[in-house]
């Protein structure tokens, strides 16, 4: 995998290739990352589009596929060997052999999906591994190099939901809930409802609600002295929640609930599914008061 945050530079993901160098380009170098072959001609019109369609849609994927230009006026023989009847052709190749391909010029979303059907073929070129990385470096606490890490991910794979996600916790672990909701405001619309967006957006909720928490022992005292006092109750909530405590948020919104589920327009409720939502779907919390919540709406 080339180096996270940088970007391939253009003479390495696309070139004008000839029969002299056609073993070396495209048959031995597609057993590193799947080759896109695009045989076209000077005088081919339909050529002039398909052309730079191709070219943006393989710089887009990031280094995943490289993409070779072959004149076929000029190597008539590779031409020949490859049955081209008509241009533009293009082939895909992969581990030394055509694997995919299409005649004719294509809209660019069609193009797109080609190109990226092509990528997959040569696995995420690293990329999981790099996430798991950043992962690694969020949970030790090094924030900062965590934020650099998810960016150079996006920087190669501009939809991934789980960097994007990443990135937004880590700003939000440094203190920048602003930067961190900017970030999923940039998320292109196609993911903008994933799973990891939404659990940093809870996070976020949750954070900014942390800023204002009251103390814990001054709201647990008024609890204790008044069980029906809701508004201390859910400010309890939110407080130990703040603290790292969630197993004691959910306790106390659980019983909020149990007492009057209507309060504040189903308050308690609400701040209960922010809460599971902001952390991970296996979360032993999440799970045992997604289940306790669950039996209490059905009594």
């Amino acid at each position: 995998m080339m180096e996270l945050g940088q970007a391939a530079p253009a003479g390495e993901l696309i070139k004008d290739v000839s029969e002299a160098n056609f073993m070396q380009e495209v048959i031995e170098a597609s057993n590193e990352v799947p080759v896109i072959v695009d045989f076209w001609a000077p005088w081919c019109g339909p050529c002039k589009t398909l052309g730079p369609a191709l070219e943006a849609a393989v710089t887009a994927a990031g280094g995943r596929v490289k993409m070779v230009k072959i004149n076929v006026d000029e190597n008539q023989g590779i031409a020949g060997q490859m049955q081209v009847q008509s241009i533009p052709t293009v082939y895909a190749f992969h581990q030394g052999k055509p694997v995919d391909g299409f005649q004719g010029a294509l809209p660019p979303s069609e193009i797109k999906t080609f190109v990226d059907r092509v990528a997959e073929l040569g696995g995420d070129g690293g990329l999981a591994d790099a996430l798991a990385a950043a992962e690694e470096m969020l949970e030790a606490g090094e924030a900062e190099d965590a934020a650099q890490t998810f960016a150079a991910i996006l920087e190669e794979d501009p939809n991934s939901a789980a960097a994007f996600g990443g990135l937004a916790r880590a700003q939000i672990t440094l203190g920048q809930l602003d930067e961190a909701e900017a970030v999923l405001n940039g998320a292109p619309a196609e993911i903008s409802e994933a799973p990891e967006l939404e659990a940093a957006r809870a996070q976020i909720e949750l954070a900014r609600q942390a800023e204002t928490a009251g103390p814990v022992n001054d709201l647990r005292a008024a609890v204790d002295a008044n069980a029906d006092d809701h508004q201390s109750r859910f400010d309890l909530a939110i407080a130990l929640n703040a603290s790292g405590d969630a197993q004691g948020a959910v306790d106390e919104l659980l019983e909020l609930f149990r007492r009057d589920r209507e309060w504040n327009d189903g308050a308690a409720k609400a701040q209960l599914f922010t809460i599971f939502d902001a952390l991970a779907a296996n979360d032993p919390v999440a799970l045992n008061g997604r289940r306790k919540l669950a039996s209490m709406i059905l009594i």
